[in-house]
């Protein structure tokens, strides 16, 4: 999909594009609202925009959309929705040892526990490792601080999105 085939999609086409980026459906809208893009730097801004003005509701409704990383069962229903520019991200988790995914496993358990909402990290380009790492650093925060760490992962989630979407044919 390139610049032009975005503006010109149909809202349901447009709205199916932006949910494979992030399924707020609040920031959904907001994106298919503000077509058409001058160009890419527009849509990014306008995704940044748009993340910035959402409320927390909207931020655990777009967190939902994520499988807990390093769950294998999660990611095959979570990843249903999102599947057409998710594919890889948490391809490193696959090659961990089954310590670290136990570890992985049980910190993402402890987390959700504490915070009432799952995991959020930008997976792409980190091992299971680097991944149970971040997660153990993140444990101690208060809710108010990992809701602000966990909404700007997955801002920088569907930054990646919207650039792997603009760059398929």
């Amino acid at each position: 999909m390139n610049l032009e085939k975005l503006n010109n999609f149909t809202d349901e086409q447009a709205t199916h594009t932006f949910m494979q980026c992030c399924t707020s459906t609040t920031w959904v809208n907001a994106m298919v609202n503000a077509r058409p893009f001058a160009d890419e730097r527009a849509i990014a801004n306008q995704a940044d925009l748009a993340w910035q003005e959402l409320a927390e509701a909207d931020y655990l409704e777009a967190f939902e959309g994520h499988p807990k990383i390093g769950d294998v069962s999660s990611l095959r229903a979570k990843y249903a929705n999102t599947k057409e520019l998710a594919g890889n991200e948490q391809g490193l988790v696959k090659e961990a040892n089954d310590d670290v995914l136990e570890v992985l496993s049980q910190g993402n358990t402890d987390y959700e526990k504490k915070f009432g909402f799952i995991f959020i990290v930008c997976a792409t380009g980190k091992s299971a490792k680097q991944m149970s790492d971040l997660l153990q650093a993140r444990l101690p925060n208060d809710k108010a601080t990992e809701l602000i760490n966990a909404a700007e992962e997955q801002r920088k989630i569907f930054q990646l999105r919207i650039d792997k979407a603009l760059a398929e044919g």
